[in-house]
C-alpha cells in the first residue's frame, strides 16, 4: 500500500517520504451502461471493493457493511463508493443496475463497474492490491478478498479493511473523517 523513499530537500539534507500506491486511470461501464473513469472520482475520497452479484459467501456481508457507511455519507459530496464486479460473464450493467436497486443505492454516489476480465483483474491485483481469480474448483467459480479499500482525493490507497470483520469496518468508519479532515488542510 505504501512504501518509503529517501528524498533530497532543497537545503541539501535528506528525509524519508511516504509513497502511496496510486490507482491508475481506468474506463469501465457502470450500472447505467455509461462509461465511468477515474475523473468521476476526482477530488473525492472513495471506498472501493471487488465482488460479484451471485456471491453467497462474503459479498452480502461486505455490501451490508458498506451500505451502513454509505448511509452515513450519502449527503456528503466528498465521499463516493465504487464496486467492481469480477463476474464478467454474468454481471452485465443491467444485472448491476438491478443489484444496486435491490441494495437501495442506485445513483451516482455508489458506482457499480463492469469491465473485461483482464482490465478488472489487473486493476484489482496490481492497483488496489486485492486478490481476485477465477477458480473452477470453487462452487461459485471465483475466489477473492473481501477488502474495502479507502482511496484519497489523489487516487492513493490509504487503507484496506476486511469488509466482513466488524472491527475493521469500524476502523474504516473512523478513518474516513480523518482523511476528509486531512484533505482540507
Amino acid at each position: 500500500m505504501r512504501d518509503t523513499k529517501t528524498v533530497k530537500n532543497n537545503d541539501g539534507s535528506t528525509s524519508v517520504d511516504t509513497v502511496y500506491q496510486t490507482i491508475p486511470a481506468f474506463k469501465l461501464l457502470n450500472q447505467d451502461s455509461v462509461y465511468i473513469t477515474n475523473n468521476n472520482f476526482k477530488g473525492k475520497v472513495y471506498v472501493a471493493d471487488f465482488f460479484f452479484t451471485s456471491c453467497t459467501s462474503i459479498c452480502p456481508i461486505m455490501h451490508r457493511n458498506m451500505k451502513k457507511i454509505f448511509e452515513n455519507y450519502k449527503d456528503n459530496p466528498d465521499v463516493m463508493f465504487l464496486s467492481h464486479t469480477i463476474d464478467f460473464k454474468y454481471d452485465t450493467p443491467s444485472v448491476l443496475k438491478k443489484y444496486a436497486q435491490k441494495l437501495g443505492v442506485d445513483g451516482p454516489k455508489w458506482q457499480f463497474a463492469y469491465g473485461v476480465k483482464d482490465t478488472v483483474y489487473s486493476l484489482a491485483t496490481k492497483s488496489y492490491l486485492v486478490s481476485v481469480e477465477q477458480d473452477d474448483n470453487d462452487k461459485q467459480g471465483y475466489v477473492h478478498q473481501g477488502y474495502l479499500v479507502l482511496i484519497d482525493k489523489d487516487r492513493r490507497i490509504r487503507g484496506a479493511y476486511d469488509g466482513t470483520n466488524p472491527e475493521q469496518v469500524a476502523q474504516l468508519e473512523k478513518d474516513i473523517p480523518l482523511l476528509l479532515a486531512e484533505e482540507k488542510n
